[in-house]
């Protein structure tokens, strides 16, 4: 897929993978319109790309916020033809210990910012992707959704509900819409503000990014990256051995 002269839509996009991704795109003659919650990182983004990149202060974990984004965005972007579903939370969670009452805001947060979001935007907006001669919608998922570890239950189980939404999507655009590409984009553990402090053996977000991008661009329809292109043969020759890997994790 071409993405010089594009309009794509980042979520996320002022920090971590998205902001990598918001470069490198813009680095490939892309128009990027970044989306974040909190106002001073797309400033700085803006302040360094110029018109190259549209910011947007949209939160993501409010319903009505986000449709009413997805509603008007079309209109303000008309051009748009890559919907790169990239935001994400994670609150690390033991339910055993945590008081459950104060635990729930945090926890429709998470599945408000890592799953409605998705589906809402990406449904959303097919209408207008329906329009344009070459379209794709590329929802950022993670090995987690494979083999999920014990500490982040919810997140865990979005990213595994997103993997299933995106599948039965590509299934109806490839029946009903073919030039809609529909991708998954599998992530093994990166080095980013969410992710500080937990793990070993991250990838960066420029990795991650390029890899992403990459995958966009040679038509994949899932794109796994770094160690988690180990998943799919490790699942299939020992699923045990596979949840065994991030049972302590």
């Amino acid at each position: 897929m071409k993405l010089t002269g594009t309009t794509v839509l980042v979520t996320g996009g002022a920090r971590g993978i998205g902001r990598e991704m918001t470069r490198q795109l813009v680095g490939l003659g892309a128009h990027v319109v970044a989306v974040g919650r909190a106002p001073g990182p797309l400033v700085a983004l803006q302040a360094e790309y110029g018109d190259r990149v549209s910011a947007e202060v949209v939160d993501l974990s409010d319903p009505d916020a986000v449709d009413t984004f997805g509603d008007e965005l079309p209109g303000r972007h008309p051009g748009l033809s890559v919907v790169i579903n990239n935001a994400g939370v994670q609150n690390p969670s033991d339910f055993l210990t945590a008081d459950p009452r104060a635990s729930r805001p945090l926890l429709r947060r998470e599945l408000a910012v890592n799953l409605d979001a998705v589906i809402s935007l990406s449904t959303g907006l097919l209408p207008h992707l329906s329009s344009r001669s070459e379209a794709a919608i590329v929802n950022i998922t993670s090995g987690l959704a494979i083999v999920p570890k014990p500490s982040a239950p919810v997140y865990c189980a979005a990213k595994s509900a997103v993997r299933t939404f995106t599948r039965s999507l590509r299934y109806q655009c490839e029946d009903g819409a073919p030039h809609i590409r529909v991708i998954d984009a599998v992530l093994p553990l990166v080095d980013t503000d969410m992710t500080r402090g937990r793990g070993r053996g991250k990838i960066s977000a420029a990795q991650a990014a390029h890899a992403v991008i990459e995958g966009i661009r040679r038509d994949r329809t899932e794109i796994y990256v770094g160690k988690a292109r180990l998943l799919p043969s490790l699942m299939r020759l020992s699923p045990s051995l596979g949840y065994r890997s991030l049972r302590h994790g």
